[in-house]
């Protein structure tokens, strides 16, 4: 879940459309000659413009609906052959998503298992894999409760304000956890309960989930990376992950750092 404004609304025909003098004097006594006719063609151009816009203000803001604390997702990477997974390897809810008495890998750094029971509540009451809910807060907040990052995202699940209704404490772990996973949940809908593309939703929004890879933004496609990565090792049982070691190497222990400091460990 990441920054949001970053995509805007353009139209081409400015810059792509340019008119030859004979192609006035042609019309001279038409089109040109009859202002009025424009009205139609303004409303529709309009009419599309404020579709588009309702389109982006729904898909949050540009497309970006939560965001991590600085440092966390942006670290770096090498992602060359990551997009070519994409298409290829994909995990199905099918059996993954909450089934009778799942369990919590225990490969994620201190301060996520820190919340290892209310994990398991959550993932009980949203029916998501427990090593879903964990993976998520590893790279958003590596289990930080008061994380705020840039772009104002929150919480552990570093959740974007306009998910919150107005009388909601947007850093309360419990809020926070719903408004992440309903978030995920809906990811999972949308993306016909393929885990992975709702990874990337969750970092990118609709167009990251419906898109190709080669179109998410640099900080979606090493997300992916990431969750990919630690979430494969979580659930297939591993003690330990090579990818979750790599997102510490390349930055992410600075922030878990300052979420060991802020839990007292």
């Amino acid at each position: 879940m990441r920054r949001v404004g970053y995509w805007s609304v353009w139209t081409p025909f400015i810059d792509s459309v340019s008119l030859s003098d004979q192609w006035f004097d042609q019309r001279r006594e038409g089109f040109f000659r009859k202002p009025v006719d424009l009205v139609p063609v303004l409303l529709a151009v309009g009419v599309c413009v404020a579709l588009i816009s309702a389109w982006l203000s729904f898909s949050g803001g540009g497309f970006y609906e939560v965001s991590e604390v600085e440092g966390f997702s942006n670290t770096s990477f090498d992602g060359e052959n990551v997009g070519a997974s994409v298409s290829g390897h994909s995990a199905s809810a099918e059996g993954v998503i909450f089934n009778s008495g799942p369990s919590l890998s225990g490969l994620f750094t201190p301060e996520v298992l820190y919340w290892r029971d209310k994990i398991l509540e959550w993932s009980a009451i949203y029916s998501v894999d427990p090593n879903i809910v964990a993976t998520i807060m590893q790279i958003e907040s590596c289990g930080h409760p008061g994380a705020v990052s840039g772009a104002g995202a929150r919480g552990l699940f570093q959740v974007m304000p306009f998910h919150f209704d107005a009388s909601e404490d947007m850093l309360e772990p419990d809020t926070n956890a719903m408004r992440g996973m309903l978030f995920f949940r809906e990811q999972m809908r949308y993306t016909g309960d393929d885990i992975l593309l709702s990874f990337a939703g969750y970092n990118g929004g609709y167009a990251a989930s419906g898109g190709a890879y080669q179109s998410w933004p640099n900080e979606t496609q090493r997300y992916y990376y990431w969750a990919q990565g630690i979430y494969e090792d979580a659930s297939s049982g591993n003690e330990a992950s090579s990818r979750l070691d790599e997102w510490l190497a390349a930055g992410g222990a600075s922030g878990c750092r300052v979420a060991a400091q802020s839990l007292g460990l």
